[in-house]
């Protein structure tokens, strides 16, 4: 091999070396992306199970009682409004967002603007 044949070959291996070094470096970020995704999931998960836990911790209610609980439940069917904002600030306090732009996404990083000016309305 010439010297001339020897430095085509060198300049284009070195361009292939750049070509898996820039597709190595995109993988890696998909990855980066892919695992924080993950642990965003887990950590909402793990949220979810502990709220459904609590749920299924409440004392079932006998007969009499489900008859009772019935007729305040119809009592508080005309406070359906006040009933749906307890409810939405019970998620939010548990860490969920409510606003319509990230609605029922885990919230990571502290309060959120637009779940508390919709709160505040």
């Amino acid at each position: 091999m010439e010297n001339k044949d020897i430095f085509a070959y060198m300049q284009a291996l070195e361009k292939q070396i750049a070509k898996v070094h820039g597709d190595f470096g995109t993988l890696m970020l998909e990855v980066k992306k892919l695992m924080e995704e993950n642990q965003q999931l887990r950590l909402e998960n793990e949220k979810m199970r502990k709220v459904l836990k609590q749920e299924n911790e409440i004392e079932p209610v006998s007969s009499e009682g489900k008859q009772e609980q019935a007729q305040l439940e119809h009592k508080e069917n005309t406070d359906i409004v006040g009933e749906g904002y307890d409810n939405l600030a019970r998620l939010y306090h548990e860490g969920f967002h409510i606003c319509n732009v990230y609605y029922g996404h885990l919230r990571t990083e502290g309060d959120c603007l637009f779940c508390l000016s919709f709160l505040n309305k």
